[in-house]
């Protein structure tokens, strides 16, 4: 079994047919049908038939195709650590959800870098429903935001803040005066950063309770952008109470008033468990929920040039 055998296969899984894994991998549609067969015949398993609907996998077809990933993912990870010792450099694979990026992550990493000047940080923003598969394959060493949605024991996770996110628009806006009915609210334009465009999360949880309509929202690249439009008198957004304070003392913003209007939510780092979880992810964990990186991510900080590596960033717009 090579790990060009087991890729054929991932990818004929993944895309459903020979010809698209054929097509992705560069390969003829022969390569990879032989592949298949070379497995087939080490394995003494048929792993999937074809039919009029299309590829009908066997129950050790699915499994093969699970430990597939890992393998996979595994090697990808082993030759990248021998890259790295090479070099006398590590590297954290980190990914978050764009939210904790956007206004945490510096913070993070900045201080977290500076305690060993041998690891580098690579950042990518994925959707939180994808974390669990992120790690799983090892895509990333460690993902932090919305608690994954595995309950087995293949996820390790750990709770290391809470946080806060409120209503806000301009100081003259009419809705800040006093508390707005639920239909004044969705009649509202709303300004939403990313984390609005995801199927699940706090932001995206406050949007559905109120019923806001889709043409009523208006989503920017960042949550930043869209705090400035609110800042303009433009409509009403939703953010992290402690990252508008200072906004709120200066009066440029206004908190929107009533329970409608405010949800806690929470930023977890999870790993793959045990002595699966890579040294530099296990080193996060243990100072992700120290004094110092807690008060480093609530005040933010740059991160220093040269030990931050911002991985493909796949936004809204891709």
């Amino acid at each position: 079994m090579t790990p060009t055998q087991l890729r054929a296969f991932a990818t004929v899984v993944r895309l459903g047919s020979v010809k698209a894994a054929a097509a992705d991998l560069g390969v003829t549609e022969a390569a990879v049908s032989l592949h298949v067969a070379q497995l087939r015949k080490e394995l003494g398993d048929q792993l999937f038939n074809r039919t009029a609907s299309g590829l009908a996998f066997t129950p050790g077809g699915l499994r093969l195709a699970s430990r597939a990933v890992e393998m996979l993912g595994l090697q990808d990870r082993t030759v990248l650590e021998v890259r790295e010792a090479g070099a006398g450099r590590r590297l954290l694979r980190l990914g978050t959800s764009a939210l904790f990026a956007e206004y945490a992550a510096p913070g993070l990493i900045s201080l977290f870098a500076e305690r060993a000047k041998d690891l580098d940080v690579e950042l990518s923003v994925h959707r939180t429903a994808d974390f669990d598969q992120l790690l799983v394959t090892r895509t990333v060493d460690a993902t932090i935001g919305p608690r994954p949605a595995r309950s087995d024991s293949s996820i390790a996770s750990t709770l290391f803040l809470n946080y806060e996110v409120i209503a806000v628009a301009a100081p003259d806006h009419p809705l800040v005066q006093t508390e707005p009915s639920v239909q004044q609210l969705r009649d509202e334009t709303w300004l939403l950063g990313p984390s609005a465009a995801e199927e699940s999360g706090v932001i995206p949880g406050l949007i559905r309770r109120i019923g806001v309509q889709e043409e009523r929202q208006q989503i920017f690249q960042s949550h930043a952008a869209a705090l400035d439009e609110t800042k303009r008198g433009r409509g009403l957004s939703l953010t992290l109470s402690f990252t508008v304070a200072p906004d709120l003392a200066a009066k440029s913003l206004a908190r929107v008033p009533g329970r409608l209007m405010n949800a806690q939510g929470s930023w977890n780092i999870s790993t793959l468990p045990g002595q699966q979880a890579t040294p530099a992810a296990e080193e996060m964990t243990r100072f992700v929920a120290t004094p110092r990186a807690i008060q480093a991510m609530l005040r933010g900080r740059a991160v220093a040039h040269g030990r931050f590596h911002p991985a493909v960033h796949v936004t809204l717009w891709s």
